[in-house]
Formats: C-alpha cells, sequence, structure tokens
C-alpha cells in the first residue's frame, strides 16, 4: 500500500480589511521536513519537531526546497502556536483534544490564529507555512492557497479560523 503525505491548502478572501481563510486542496512537507521525519521514524534520529509552531505566510507558491519569500515590512511577523493537543486536532475529528485514535491522518488548527495587522502592503499571498523558528528557521510545511490574497494596503488583518490550517499524514 502507497502512503502519501497531503496538506489541505488554504483558500482567503479579503473582506473589508479582514481576510478570512477557508479550507480547499493539498499541500506538503518541505525537503527539511521530510529529511527529517525519515531519519526520526527509520534512521534512528530524533525528530527534533519544535515546542512552538511559527505559522507564517508567503508570497510564493509551495515547493519542497527553501523557506519562501515572506512578506517585509508592515508589521509582518510570524505567528506563535505551541505544538499541543489543545491547539491542534487529533485525528478523529476537528476541534478535538487527545491525542490521536482517528483513521483521517489530519489535524487542523483548534483556534483562531491571527497575522499581525499590516501598517503597510504584504503583496500577493499565495502559501502558509509553518517554521522552527520565529525568524530565520526552516519551513517544515506548506499549505498553498488556492485563491491568492492581494494584500496591497495596511489596515489588513490575515486570519485562519479554526480548522482551516489542514495537514495531513494519510493513505
Amino acid at each position: 500500500m502507497k502512503r502519501s503525505l497531503r496538506s489541505i491548502a488554504v483558500a482567503a478572501f479579503l473582506v473589508a480589511g479582514l481576510a478570512i481563510a477557508a479550507p480547499a486542496s493539498a499541500g506538503s512537507l518541505t525537503d527539511h521536513g521530510e529529511n527529517k521525519t525519515l531519519d526520526a521514524l527509520l534512521r534512528g534520529q530524533t525528530l527534533g519537531a519544535p515546542a512552538t509552531w511559527y505559522v507564517g505566510v508567503t508570497t510564493d507558491t509551495c515547493t519542497d526546497a527553501g523557506n519562501g519569500t515572506e512578506p517585509s515590512g508592515g508589521a509582518y511577523a510570524r505567528v506563535a502556536v505551541a505544538a499541543s493537543l489543545a491547539n491542534w486536532a487529533g485525528t478523529q475529528g476537528v476541534g478535538t483534544t487527545t491525542a490521536s485514535s482517528g483513521t483521517s491522518g489530519t489535524t487542523s488548527n483548534n483556534a483562531l490564529i491571527s497575522m499581525p495587522e499590516t501598517t503597510a502592503a504584504w503583496s500577493t499571498i499565495r502559501a502558509v507555512r509553518f517554521y522552527d523558528a520565529s525568524t530565520a528557521g526552516n519551513a517544515w510545511i506548506c499549505l498553498p492557497i488556492t485563491l491568492p490574497l492581494d494584500v496591497d494596503r495596511a489596515g489588513v488583518t490575515v486570519k485562519f479560523p479554526a480548522a482551516t490550517l489542514q495537514f495531513s499524514i494519510d493513505d
């Protein structure tokens, strides 16, 4: 049986200065995420997954290589979300807070994730990435935004409601 890694992408919608995201199609682990996972599962290495994920947005589409191009200035900053049962749903369903026991292979954010309000344009947002550091570091996961979001002014807040950032390891 072939196993595949997939993630649910994000479609974003801009409404009166508020960008709201909704689930869409597929994304992936980056090369860094793939290498760390394979080394941990099959090669006896520690995974070294971060205790806190830093959720960021990028102006380029998802690729396996690199960290993507994040907005520069305009109050842009990655958002810290602790790796915890409370913050990320178990595989048994959206909003669950116990260890995974389901068969979906899917997790999602249990609470709203809100980027800082822009003080200047951020350009067109095409992806969401999960990083292991608040700046620099490595992207592990990339979720494409299927409807790119043009953040073209100050006063915009990009928000990801609960269950909209979905990631799956599934067969």
